[in-house]
């Protein structure tokens, strides 16, 4: 069964000097406020698209990666993933680099990087985010 996420945005004001307000609809979790300095300069308590892309791309990476391992007859004790999406004003988003480090008991080093660009290339954040360079780091904790 296909699921719809939604969030929304309320913005005031033009892009250098206006402010928004990002409201995650379908969880309830809640409203995060967001602006252009948050987003080309210094977080300041404030959020940015790519900061929710990051936490999107982490969060669906260590679940195919998860899933993967389990397939495998190897599951993990625990994922640890970072992503870092960089930002270049006037350009766009330049790349996403994920960092994971993994407890997978009976799995070697060389096991695990291959599960782990499995994953990167198949999670769906991955698969939507196609026109973006993607980079990974993969070990054994």
């Amino acid at each position: 069964m296909a699921t719809t996420r939604t969030a929304h945005t309320e913005w005031e004001g033009n892009l250098l000097d206006g402010k928004g307000l990002v409201t995650f609809d379908s969880s309830g979790i809640g409203e995060y406020p967001v602006s252009w300095p948050s987003r080309a300069e210094q977080a300041n308590g404030k959020t940015s698209p790519e900061e929710l892309i990051a936490a999107a791309h982490s969060s669906c990476f260590s679940m195919a990666l998860s899933n993967g391992l389990a397939s495998a007859q190897t599951p993990p004790t625990r994922l640890q993933t970072k992503a870092e999406v960089t930002f270049q004003p006037g350009t766009g988003i330049t790349g996403i680099h994920l960092t994971v480090v993994g407890e997978v008991p009976g799995l070697d080093e060389a096991g695990f990087v291959k599960a782990a660009e499995d994953a990167k290339a198949n999670c769906p954040v991955s698969q939507a985010l196609t026109g973006t360079t993607i980079t990974l780091s993969a070990s054994l904790a």
